[in-house]
């Protein structure tokens, strides 16, 4: 059971870089809007998507035929390949009662194709599917560009809002997921954890910081071996958004 009253359930909502070559910004936020859903903003930002957060957020279709491409079209090097100055997603959090099942309603099925015959006044309804192909040619797959990405349960947005946002990205009065006071520095070089600065490292969090307290706990797990080290991405990534890094340009 959730623990916050249903009124701020929240999910996450990507308007993908499709979506912003069509100009369907302001079309798709007027079918979100307050006045027709009683949902809310919690929190706006307009994100560069790096590599790093593409391959997280889309962590398990990790060895699918369609996973690079996958990456390729969240950020943006499909659609605008030689203008990496307009490559970016809108990421939003919306709060309100059953938002995640309204949203989703909204947004309609996954495939563009079954949107336009099943559910045509969704916004899916307006994307399109695109073939992939290997290098003789042969179709080995299909990219959907469905213009949205929307949570699709309580666990997923939990994962994603914290994936995508820090808690101060979102006001404090609608923060519903557990924070805590950092009490020490985390650096990351790599996949490496360093609890003063190294060279080249980022810092993650520092004394005093407001952060996930769900963070900390994997990082801590992290230090002590009982996770993976490539699991740190689950926290570090939204930490390099907006920031230019290698493999990104």
């Amino acid at each position: 059971m959730s623990s916050y009253p249903p009124e701020l359930e929240q999910t996450l909502v990507l308007i993908k870089p499709d979506a912003l070559k069509l100009s369907l910004t302001g079309y798709i936020l007027s079918q979100f809007s307050e006045f027709h859903t009683r949902l809310r903003f919690a929190g706006m930002k307009v994100v560069h998507v790096t590599r790093r957060l593409a391959e997280t957020h889309y962590a398990e279709h990790r060895g699918k035929v369609y996973f690079s491409t996958l990456v390729d079209y969240i950020t943006g090097r499909i659609h605008y390949h030689h203008l990496p100055n307009r490559r970016r997603v809108i990421a939003i959090v919306y709060c309100g009662p059953q938002a995640i099942s309204m949203i989703r309603k909204i947004v309609g099925p996954t495939n563009p194709h079954d949107a336009r015959e099943k559910e045509p006044g969704t916004i899916r309804a307006l994307g399109t599917v695109v073939p992939i192909v290997d290098n003789e040619g042969k179709i080995i797959g299909h990219r959907l560009d469905n213009l949205v990405h929307a949570s699709d349960s309580p666990q997923a947005a939990e994962r994603e809002i914290k994936l995508w946002f820090k808690p101060n990205d979102l006001m404090p009065y609608m923060r519903i997921f557990p924070t805590t006071k950092c009490e020490r520095h985390y650096y990351l070089l790599d996949e490496t954890l360093y609890p003063s600065y190294v060279s080249g490292s980022i810092c993650l969090m520092a004394p005093g910081d407001t952060v996930w307290a769900s963070d900390v706990e994997l990082l801590q797990r992290i230090e002590r071996g009982l996770e993976p080290p490539e699991a740190v991405w689950q926290v570090a990534a939204k930490y390099l958004i907006n920031e230019l890094c290698e493999g990104d340009e």
